[in-house]
C-alpha cells in the first residue's frame, strides 16, 4: 500500500490535472467553435464566467457532500459531470452552451475542498505548502495539455473531436483512482445529513470562513485579484492571439501551453520557497506585484515580438500569474481548525472564485464596448498591483502595532 501522503498527492494531482484539462478545452478550441456556431469570439468569456458560477455553487452547497460521500468520491463525480458538460458542448447547440458551462463548473468545484481535505490529513507539516503546490500544479499542467493536445486535434479533426478526446481521458482517470478510495475516503461520514447544505448557515459559510483567522481576509482579497488576472489570461489568450494577431490555432495553443507549463514550474518553485519563508501573506503580495508587471509586458509586447521573445514573455506571465494557488490553499488549510478545513477551503475559494467569475464577463463586455483587447488586460494587471500594495501596507501596519 502507498504511504498515505503519496496516495493522496497522486490522486489529487491527477484529478486536478484532468479537471483543468476539461475546463480549459473549450477556451482552447473557442476560435473554431465560435466561428462554427456564428458567435462573437469574445463570448468565450461568458462561457468561462458561467463555468466559475457553477464551481461557486458547489463550493457554497457541496461541503456536506464531501463529508458524506468522501473527498475522493466527489473528485470522481466531478470528473463525470465535467465529461457530461463537454458532451453537451460538443452537440453544437447554442442554447445548450450555458448548460454545459454550468455543469463544467459544478464538476470542477470539488477539486479545491476535496483536495484540501485529503492533503491536510496526510501531508507532512514541514512540506505542506510544497505538497499543496504540487497538487495545484495540476491546474496549469491540465491547461498545458489542453493547449498541446486539444488545439492540434481541433485544427486537424474539428473542435467536437477534441472535446470527445477530453471525455475519454476523464473517464479513464476516474477509474484509475478507484482502488485508492478505501484509503482516502476512510473518514467519510455516511450518516452526515444533506439537508443542511441549503440552510441559511451554509449560505453564510463563505463570510464565516473569513472569521476563522485574521490572515484570511487579506489573503482572500489577494487571491481574488490574482484570480481576475489569471482568469482573463487563460480564458482569452488563444482567441486574442488568433483574432487580433493572426496566429494559427496550433501556434496560439503552443504559447498558451508554454504559459501553463511555466505555471507548473512556478507553483513548485514558489511552494518550496514559501515553506522556507513562512509568511504566505507577504510573499503573495510581493508575488502579485511581479505578476502584474510581467503580465503587462506580455500583453504589451509579446504577440508582436519575434517568436523567441514572445515565448519568453508568455513564460514569464505564466510563471508569475499562475503560481499562487497552492500557497493560498495551504495557508487556508494551515490556519483553519482541523475539523473545518473543507469548510474553510470552500468559503475562501468561493470568494476567490468571484475573481474568476467577474473578470471574463467584464473582459468580454470591455472588448465589445471599446474594441480593445489590451485595455481589459491592463485593468486587471493594475488591479492586482493595487491590491498587492494594499495588502503589504496592511501587513506593515499590523507588524508596527505588534512592535
Amino acid at each position: 500500500m502507498l504511504k498515505p501522503w503519496v496516495a493522496a498527492l497522486s490522486a489529487t494531482l491527477l484529478m486536478q490535472t484532468v479537471g483543468t484539462f476539461l475546463s480549459q478545452a473549450v477556451p482552447v478550441v473557442a476560435p473554431l467553435m465560435t466561428a462554427d456556431l456564428g458567435l462573437r469570439p469574445e463570448t468565450v468569456g461568458n462561457f468561462s464566467s458561467i463555468n466559475i458560477f457553477g464551481a461557486i455553487l458547489f463550493l457554497l452547497f457541496g461541503t456536506p457532500l464531501v463529508a458524506r460521500f468522501g473527498p475522493l468520491r466527489m473528485l470522481q463525480v466531478g470528473a463525470l459531470l465535467s465529461s457530461l458538460a463537454l458532451l453537451t458542448a460538443a452537440a453544437g447547440i447554442i442554447w445548450l452552451l450555458p448548460v454545459a458551462a454550468l455543469l463544467m463548473g459544478i464538476g470542477y468545484g470539488p477539486a479545491g475542498p476535496a483536495g484540501s481535505r485529503i492533503l491536510q490529513a496526510t501531508a507532512p507539516p514541514r512540506h505542506r505548502v510544497l505538497i499543496f503546490s504540487i497538487k495545484q500544479a495540476g491546474a496549469p499542467a491540465g491547461g498545458a495539455l489542453a493547449g498541446l493536445i486539444a488545439a492540434p486535434i481541433a485544427a486537424a479533426y474539428g473542435w467536437q473531436v477534441a472535446l470527445l478526446v477530453g471525455i475519454g481521458v476523464a473517464l479513464v482517470c476516474t477509474v484509475l483512482i478507484q482502488p485508492l478510495r478505501p484509503q482516502l475516503d476512510a473518514e467519510r461520514d455516511p450518516q452526515r445529513p444533506l439537508r443542511g447544505a441549503f440552510s441559511p448557515r451554509q449560505l453564510a459559510a463563505p463570510v464565516n470562513a473569513l472569521r476563522m483567522h485574521r490572515v484570511l481576509p487579506p489573503l482572500t482579497l489577494q487571491a481574488f485579484a490574482f484570480a481576475a488576472l489569471q482568469g482573463s489570461l487563460f480564458a482569452f489568450t488563444v482567441t486574442w492571439l488568433v483574432q487580433e494577431h493572426g496566429f494559427t490555432l496550433t501556434s496560439a495553443g503552443s504559447l498558451f501551453a508554454a504559459m501553463q507549463l511555466a505555471g507548473v514550474v512556478g507553483r513548485l518553485a514558489l511552494g518550496w520557497a514559501a515553506d522556507r519563508i513562512g509568511d504566505a501573506t507577504r510573499s503573495l503580495a510581493v508575488h502579485g506585484l511581479v505578476a502584474a508587471a510581467l503580465s503587462a509586458l506580455w500583453v504589451g509586447f509579446g504577440p508582436g515580438a519575434h517568436w523567441a521573445l514572445a515565448l519568453t514573455l508568455a513564460i514569464g506571465a505564466g510563471f508569475s500569474a499562475a503560481s499562487w494557488n497552492g500557497i493560498f490553499l495551504a495557508e487556508v488549510a494551515r490556519v483553519a481548525p482541523p475539523d473545518r478545513v473543507a469548510e474553510a477551503s470552500s468559503g475562501a475559494i468561493m470568494l476567490c472564485f468571484l475573481g474568476y467569475l467577474i473578470a471574463p464577463s467584464a473582459f468580454a463586455w470591455a472588448v465589445t464596448s471599446t474594441g480593445s483587447w489590451t485595455l481589459p488586460y491592463y485593468v486587471f494587471c493594475g488591479l492586482l498591483a493595487v491590491v498587492s500594495l494594499l495588502v503589504l501596507a496592511l501587513r506593515a501596519g499590523r507588524d508596527a502595532d505588534r512592535g
